[in-house]
């Protein structure tokens, strides 16, 4: 078992507690917003971001992200992406050095276009990238949180890192594959939603299978 904690209880941050604390970790999740706080600590259900999904009691909730961080093995960072700087930079000097930290906000920064992992470059440099991974892959926190089956990939620089992300979150019903290319799995996993959007365009405008090149769909517009 290991000491798990959760930055963001955005509906995808709450579903990899619960995953977290399904596999038998010790659980801690930060909530920026005291309504959620106050609704798992009390209820065990984010009410406002995953409703209707029961948390266990194991799952405890705070608004100190200080306190949710310390001593944790594991620490996953799950806001939206635009918050991840301001978020991560609370967490400087709180972090314990031998953890690994899984970043599992998807995106790109909009007011900078810098990926996730030069966000945190910028905002921790005393993290070693080798100590980072990023989580990533076509999941949807509702099903996660009901079991349902999915793949996804923990990246790093350090096999080391990927590795033990594995470890403590793999699952019969969550698959991680780990992989070193972790540029790669951020780009993918920012880019996979405008990819869709343009498809489901295309789709809608009729122009058939072999227009399927996104560029065409916008192109449309």
């Amino acid at each position: 078992m290991a000491k798990v904690a959760v930055i963001g209880a955005g509906a995808w941050g709450t579903a990899l507690a619960l995953h977290a604390t399904r596999m038998g970790h010790s659980v801690m999740i930060w909530a920026n917003e005291p309504e959620v706080v106050d609704s798992i600590e009390s209820t065990h259900e984010n009410a406002l971001f995953l409703p209707g999904v029961t948390l266990p009691e194991d799952v405890r909730a705070t608004s100190d992200e200080v306190e949710a961080v310390r001593s944790a093995e594991l620490v996953v960072l799950v806001p939206p992406s635009k918050f991840l700087r301001s978020v991560t930079a609370r967490l400087r000097g709180a972090i314990d050095p031998s953890a690994v930290i899984v970043v599992a906000s998807k995106g790109i920064e909009e007011s900078s276009l810098k990926l996730m992992s030069q966000v945190i470059a910028e905002v921790v440099p005393e993290i070693q990238a080798s100590s980072v991974a990023f989580l990533s892959g076509p999941t949807f926190a509702k099903e996660v949180a009901a079991c349902k089956p999915c793949n996804v990939v923990a990246a790093s620089k350090s096999l080391a890192a990927s590795a033990r992300v594995q470890e403590l979150l793999h699952a019969p019903f969550f698959r991680v594959y780990t992989s070193v290319d972790p540029i790669g799995v951020e780009v993918g996993g920012a880019l996979k939603n405008v990819m869709a959007i343009a498809v489901g365009a295309l789709d809608a405008l009729d122009l058939g299978l072999n227009r399927t090149d996104p560029r065409q769909a916008l192109a449309a517009f």
